[in-house]
């Protein structure tokens, strides 16, 4: 990650124009030296952009000469975020 960059992650709760920060870091490269487990320091301020679905997901279940048909679909949502420092 750097400063400036937009992801896409999981969805976090909170309106668009929030900020956030992410302590839960567990793996730093600061160049070249990598820093990993829970010993690492470092928050992540961000800033929520908007609140994006993922592709449908469908599940169909079908059982054959039985007629049982079965079909379920789901979207998971995901919030996008753009990073603004990282300490």
């Amino acid at each position: 990650m750097e400063a400036g960059q937009q992801l896409y992650v999981p969805h976090i709760s909170g309106n668009a124009g929030d900020k956030i920060e992410l302590a839960d870091v567990l793996l730093v490269d600061n160049e070249g030296k990598l820093s990993v487990g829970k010993d690492v320091s470092v928050k992540v301020n961000a800033e929520i952009l908007s609140e994006v679905q993922g592709d449908k997901v469908i599940a169909f279940k079908m059982k054959r000469r039985k007629g049982f048909r079965k079909k379920i679909g789901h979207r998971k949502l995901y919030t996008k975020i753009r990073i603004e420092s990282i300490a």
